[in-house]
């Protein structure tokens, strides 16, 4: 059984991405989560603090259900094309995850400590991409002269696109994979 913070975390992610941020209240929370509100302010202090460790839970998450995965590819273009392709796997907690985000996007235009906190947790996440793009330069898999980090951007923005697209059945999940395929066909170039 998790323990009470993760237990809590896990509800704040399952509310944000069905309801979303700005209508959140901590006792909605704690009646998801079966706990006491005390016991939320207790572990995060206020509702902006439950907000924060709520995108970080959200973030490891993403992160633990990438890299088991990422273990199994060979080569560093591969290794991106799966990365950015299980953001769209059809489970309950990619779904959640991508919601939420989606919805801690979108609330960070009123909330700028949040919006920082996106700001940082997608830079990372360019930053993984544009690694693994300069890996595949290296190794021959992808064009030389690509420039990783603006590619980077340009790709964790269509795959956060296409996420709100996939969720709301404006695309099916597999047009959404074969776009993301192919922009990473086009940012990469051939393969040397």
């Amino acid at each position: 059984m998790p323990d009470r913070g993760t237990q809590i975390l896990r509800a704040a992610a399952r509310l944000i991405a069905r309801s979303g941020v700005r209508g959140l209240r901590v006792e909605e929370v704690a009646a998801e989560a079966g706990v006491s509100t005390a016991l939320i302010y207790y572990h995060f202090k206020n509702r902006s603090g439950l907000l924060r460790h709520t995108l970080e839970f959200i973030n490891k998450r993403a992160v633990r259900y990438t890299d088991a995965a990422l273990d199994t590819a060979t080569d560093p273009r591969t290794r991106l094309t799966e990365m950015l392709l299980l953001e769209f796997q059809d489970t309950p907690e990619v779904r959640e995850n991508s919601a939420a985000w989606g919805e801690l996007r979108a609330s960070a235009v009123f909330a700028p400590d949040l919006g920082e906190q996106l700001a940082a947790a997608t830079r990372d996440w360019s930053d993984d991409v544009a690694h693994l793009i300069r890996r595949a330069q290296e190794s021959g898999l992808a064009a030389p002269d690509v420039e990783p980090e603006p590619a980077a951007e340009r790709l964790t923005a269509l795959t956060e696109a296409l996420s709100e697209r996939w969720l709301t059945g404006i695309a099916p999940l597999e047009r959404v994979r074969e776009l993301l395929r192919g922009a990473i066909d086009r940012e990469l170039g051939s393969r040397a």
